[in-house]
């Protein structure tokens, strides 16, 4: 049970980091050079498209099983996978903090603030938000490489 619920994180760990590394290489690249109606209308769209099951399933479910698989190995596992599997948990955890700290007040801030003033909505979401999605990829895979780590050693 204890690798299964191991490769269960590290497979939803690789599902994240590939979706902000999806972002970072290709939609805020492609949104770039758009007009910021564009960039406001097709960012509110995602915004509200993503927040659905199978994202909150990997979303959330990736600290769950990462989680569960430290206290797993921490009861009953050999010591060499503990330790890069709090590591992949612990970088996940991080994610989720700049995530809820300042990806979705972000996000949120874009969502209401409609369609009236589309370059100031731009102006208070970029700078910000595109960095440190590059930050938040860089955590998911750092995540998942130590997870896989830990697979390899299990």
């Amino acid at each position: 049970m204890r690798i299964a619920v191991l490769f269960a994180a590290t497979i939803t760990a690789g599902m994240m980091a590939g979706l902000f590394y999806a972002y970072s290489i290709s939609v805020m690249p492609a949104l770039r050079d758009a007009d910021a109606a564009v960039f406001v209308e097709v960012l509110q769209r995602i915004n509200r498209a993503i927040t659905n099951g199978w994202f909150f399933l990997c979303f959330a479910g990736t600290l769950v099983l990462a989680a569960t698989a430290t206290v797993l190995y921490a009861l009953s596992g050999p010591g060499k996978v503990l330790v890069p599997t709090a590591i992949g948990l612990g970088l996940y955890a991080g994610q989720l903090a700049l995530t809820a700290g300042l990806h979705i007040p972000l996000n949120n801030a874009l969502d209401a603030a409609g369609t009236t003033d589309p370059a100031a909505a731009r102006r208070a979401f970029e700078p910000r938000w595109v960095p440190w999605n590059h930050v938040r990829t860089l955590l998911c895979t750092g995540s998942f490489v130590s997870l896989c780590w830990a697979l390899v050693q299990a």
